[in-house]
């Protein structure tokens, strides 16, 4: 388990529900935060860094590490397969870093057991009618490509009441400040501060935990 010093933050949306933009948004706001890059067995899309945006491995070398327990979480999207790095994980948050996690509602509920205390958030679209409309005005995607996002995100959806805190991204300003603030108040919270500031409880006998 990691150290109570740092929080992990799961972030989980549907395609084109504005989820990159807020988290890159916080991550400028708050230098404390990092964001996990995960594993992946898919090829790099152009300008894409091996190391910054994802570290690209073979399928074969993804099972190894997924067998030896190198995965804090893992899941198959497309075919391709994804996984985050556990050890990079405590390492950050026994420094006191906030760690951002990138992932499906599959793999939150692989994190959320492992680390209870890990704040889930649910970034959402104002409907599925507005989020066709982005996925659209991106220009990046066929509309067969389209339609199968927007069935996704249908059954992403379904899944939003497992998650502590739900943001509507209506309007990003708005967001962001949503997302600011849950992240402001997970570090707030007594066990994150009594072990960022372990001299003022541990005087008066406090436990962390």
């Amino acid at each position: 388990m990691s150290s109570p010093a740092g929080t992990i933050l799961i972030v989980v949306a549907p395609s084109g529900a504005g989820k990159t933009s807020l988290v890159r948004a916080l991550m400028e706001a708050r230098n404390q935060i990092r964001h996990s890059v995960s594993f992946t067995t898919r090829a790099p899309r152009l300008g894409e860094q091996n190391g910054e945006d994802y570290c690209f491995i073979s399928e074969a070398e993804f099972r190894k590490r997924r067998i030896a327990g190198e995965f804090l979480e893992w899941a198959e999207v497309h075919g391709n397969l994804y996984g985050t790095s556990r050890r990079w994980i405590d390492e950050q948050t026994a420094a006191g870093a906030d760690i951002v996690l990138e992932i499906d509602w599959q793999g939150a509920r692989q994190v959320r057991s492992l680390y209870p205390e890990a704040v889930s958030i649910f970034i959402a679209p104002p409907s599925l009618a507005i989020l066709e409309l982005r996925l659209q005005a991106r220009g990046k995607d066929s509309p067969e490509v389209i339609e199968l996002r927007l069935a996704a995100a249908r059954n992403e959806l379904q899944h939003a009441a497992e998650f502590q805190y739900i943001i509507v991204n209506q309007e990003f300003t708005e967001a962001c400040r949503q997302l600011l603030c849950i992240a402001d108040a997970a570090r707030c919270r007594f066990r994150q501060q009594a072990a960022l500031q372990p001299g003022l409880f541990a005087a008066l006998g406090i436990p962390a935990e």
